[in-house]
Formats: C-alpha cells, sequence, structure tokens
C-alpha cells in the first residue's frame, strides 16, 4: 500500500484546519443605500474582493454584515438601522459622509458596530471594516473615538447632581426622541413607525419617564422635557 501522508507545507496545514472549524473563507455582505450612485460605488469596490459575498436583495437579511451607506444620518436611516439591530444575524457598518458627535452616539445606541467616512471608503479600508465587522470588533475613525469618549463623559456629568449622586432627571436619546415626536403631535402608532419599534415599547418607554420623573401624563412630560433642555 502507498504512502498517502500529506507533506503540505505546516502553514497550509493550518490554513486548511482554520478554513474547515473557523469562520467561512467568505463574508456575506449586503449594502443598504437610498442613493444608487452610492451603492454602485461600494458595491464596485467589493465585488472584486474574494473575502467577500455580496448577496441581493433578497437574501440581504441573512448578510453576516449590512453596510448602511448614506450622506448623513436623518430619520429615515435611524429606522433602517433600528431595524437591522433586531435582525440576530447581521452586524451592521455605517459609510457616512458627516457625523457629528451627537449623530455618533445615536448611531451607536442603533447598534453600528463601526464606522467609515466616505472619503476614505477605498477597496482596502472597505474590506477592513467588512472584516472586523463579522469578526465581531468595534471600528471607529480616532477623532470620532475622541468625540464619543468626550461626549460620554458630558453625559455622566450632566447626569449627577452637586452631591455627586445619579439624578433621575436626565433621558436617554430613545426616550428624548419619542418625547420629541410627543411634542410634534405623533400618537403611538405614528412613533412606532418613525421609531422602528413596536406600539409596546413606545407606550413602555413613554410610562417608563413619566413613572422615573413622576410626571402625570406624556403632555406633562413633554413640558418638563422642554423647561429642562431635554429636548
Amino acid at each position: 500500500m502507498s504512502d498517502t501522508t500529506s507533506h503540505e507545507p505546516a502553514q497550509v496545514k493550518a490554513a486548511h484546519r482554520t478554513s474547515r472549524v473557523g469562520r467561512p473563507d467568505r463574508v456575506t455582505v449586503a449594502v443598504y443605500a437610498a442613493d444608487p450612485v452610492l451603492r454602485v460605488g461600494i458595491v464596485h469596490q467589493l465585488r472584486q474582493r474574494p473575502e467577500v459575498d455580496l448577496v441581493d436583495d433578497a437574501d440581504a437579511e441573512r448578510a453576516e454584515v449590512s453596510l448602511v451607506v448614506v450622506d448623513n444620518v436623518g430619520d429615515d436611516v435611524v429606522a433602517l438601522l433600528h431595524r437591522l439591530r433586531h435582525n440576530n444575524a447581521t452586524r451592521t457598518g455605517l459609510v457616512i459622509g458627516t457625523l457629528g458627535a451627537g449623530a455618533l452616539q445615536r448611531v451607536i445606541e442603533c447598534g453600528v458596530a463601526a464606522v467609515l467616512r466616505r472619503a476614505e471608503a477605498e477597496q482596502d479600508q472597505l474590506l477592513s471594516l467588512v472584516l472586523a465587522i463579522a469578526n465581531g470588533e468595534g471600528v471607529l475613525p480616532g477623532d470620532l473615538l475622541g468625540k464619543l469618549l468626550s461626549h460620554v463623559g458630558n453625559l455622566q456629568r450632566s447626569a449627577l447632581d452637586p452631591g455627586g449622586r445619579l439624578s433621575l432627571s436626565t433621558l436617554t436619546t430613545r426616550e428624548a426622541d419619542m418625547l420629541r415626536l410627543v411634542s410634534e403631535g405623533l400618537d403611538t402608532a405614528e412613533i412606532a413607525r418613525k421609531t422602528a419599534y413596536s406600539e409596546r415599547t413606545v407606550k413602555n418607554v413613554l410610562h417608563e419617564i413619566t413613572t422615573r420623573l413622576q410626571l402625570r401624563n406624556r403632555a406633562h412630560a413633554v413640558g418638563y422635557a422642554l423647561r429642562n433642555g431635554l429636548i
């Protein structure tokens, strides 16, 4: 019987083992962009990389990585990010034109794992972003990370009363967003559609605000938030 022992180099064997027991060779990616020009540009760059498997719209919800490509963060983008956040099969990255500290916190609360500026979205950077997201890593440009840390520090300081105790008179971004919509006259169903939350979640959030702040109703909560500069 002939000797069938493999004489492959050790690193090749290791690569084969990684391929069998590690993550798949190709990362499935869905691209979301309202602007067809932005979408074509990102898709064109990623399609050339063997590490990426771009999926069509029919299979988008099963993609490992969802890339949202936009100019800035608006209500429609937030609604999309909320929807993707509730999909446990995918992790979300944002390729964006401009993003301030407040908007950065907002998208992170929407479940965005990584951010890349569109001006820096060349092929290698896009691939690095996709692979980092697929591996469960978070990615932020250095200056945005600094802004986020500064913003979080300011929030922590504003949440403390002069005695250094945690104040209950602050609102989360989600709470502030919902109260702002209440102030615009939207009812529960309309807020749910606007924020991509269920009506039950909207009711629970608004009830939590009125209970925690010892307010009578939604109108009282809106008035309180406006007087204290919370919305």
